[in-house]
């Protein structure tokens, strides 16, 4: 039955991607056909066919027509296929600084019979996905291996797409949760790996890419109603085809599901509690511990650890939890990498851009700060501004201390 879906899944994903591209296909078509009718007409001129007044003024309007829409059409299809799609900010993890995090990985996608995630990254989030980095706008794509280079008269297979994985799953998973977690997510690059179903997807992304140029402010006024032409033909397509474009990434998602069940289906459905866990406790981290320091120019430099430590106290407490402590002695998936404490720095210091708006790079006015430095350089500063701002507003309330204790 499983391969019954998987199959169902990936035929409806094919079916859908097909609609896209017929999408793509009237577009051209009705770009080609000014320049079509032109050259019927002035065939028919030469022959003596078409001949006459009518037919004269035919040919001006039609040719004009044609000289206005390929133009045009050359330039909205030079911004879809080179405008820059646009890519989640993770921390990247090169191979030999997390050898066996890629092993794992691969020998998952070996099981699931699916390719290898192209490349591995972090977010700081509870969410894991596949994200399409071969657009050369990105960087040269990754070599193929000799294996992989398509024959003669055949097309080359995509590149497969980056796996991006929640960095809270990584510290407070164990290997086996982490495992049975992204076997959906790594099962999605069989379908991914299909030629119809690649192309759809970089024409959606192009044009999404190209209403995001189209939208650029600060522009000369011809360029501006440049772009809002080009803006009007990207949406114009892009309603065409987004309902296709929607219900192919659900075949895509119910094929990988479906052909992820029978990997660990028992450890996912606990794994699947440790989600919730991670996201409750990363959501408290950051709005009750990281953002009064990133207020004040500090930034956690160990907020992957901090939820770890948080989440193992709440076990221990909780009597709901007691299950939970057996799990603690288990491997945690952070033991995958090699320097665990620098990538946790690093998902800590993209969470503070991300969710603060912080600088890029450490400073002066914006260092980090580890957790037994926290309650001096951070609470006791936050109650000190508290208590400062109290005085100021009594002082102009001309509220004096009482002399006396009572």
């Amino acid at each position: 039955m499983t391969g019954i879906g998987v199959e169902a899944g990936a035929q409806a994903a094919r079916s859908r991607a097909l609609a896209v591209l017929r999408v793509r296909g009237r577009a051209l078509a009705a770009a080609l056909l000014p320049a079509g009718a032109a050259v019927i007409l002035l065939t028919g001129a030469s022959t003596g066919h078409l001949v006459g007044p009518g037919w004269d003024a035919a040919r001006w309007i039609v040719g004009v027509l044609a000289l206005l829409v390929l133009p045009a059409a050359a330039g909205v299809a030079v911004v879809v296929a080179r405008a820059r799609p646009a890519m989640s900010p993770t921390v990247p993890i090169p191979e030999e600084s997390a050898p066996d995090l890629y092993r794992m990985v691969r020998d998952l996608a070996d099981r699931l019979d699916v390719p290898a995630p192209s490349a591995i990254a972090l977010t700081p989030d509870c969410d894991s996905w596949l994200e399409d980095r071969a657009h050369s706008a990105h960087g040269p794509p990754p070599r193929p291996a000799p294996d992989e280079i398509a024959g003669p008269g055949r097309r080359r297979a995509p590149v497969a797409p980056v796996l991006v994985i929640g960095s809270p799953f990584l510290w407070w998973m164990r290997v086996g949760e982490l495992r049975a977690v992204l076997a959906p997510v790594i099962a999605g690059t069989g379908p991914s790996a299909h030629p119809d179903i690649a192309a759809a997807r970089r024409f959606v992304r192009g044009l999404d890419a190209a209403v995001a140029v189209a939208s650029t402010p600060g522009r000369c006024p011809l360029a501006r109603g440049l772009c809002a032409a080009l803006g009007w033909v990207a949406r114009l397509l892009l309603r065409g085809c987004r309902e296709h474009a929607t219900q192919m990434e659900r075949g895509v998602a119910a094929a990988a599901a479906e052909r992820a069940q029978a990997v660990d289906y028992g450890l996912r459905i606990v794994a699947q509690e440790q989600v919730g866990l991670a996201y409750a406790g990363w959501d408290r981290l950051l709005t009750k511990v990281a953002l009064p320091a990133w207020r004040m120019g500090r930034w956690p430099s160990r907020l992957d650890a901090g939820v770890v430590a948080a989440l193992t106290e709440l076990s221990r407490r909780d009597r709901l939890a007691e299950g939970f402590a057996s799990r603690l002695g288990e491997r945690p998936a952070c033991d995958l990498l090699e320097e665990p404490g620098a990538v946790d720095e690093a998902a800590s210091l993209l969470a503070a851009r991300l969710f603060h708006g912080g600088p890029a790079e450490p400073g002066p006015d914006w260092s980090p700060v580890d957790w037994q430095a926290y309650p001096e350089e951070v609470v006791d500063r936050t109650w000190r501004a508290d208590a400062a701002r109290l005085h100021r507003v009594l002082d102009s309330l001309g509220v004096r201390p009482s002399p006396t204790p009572g």
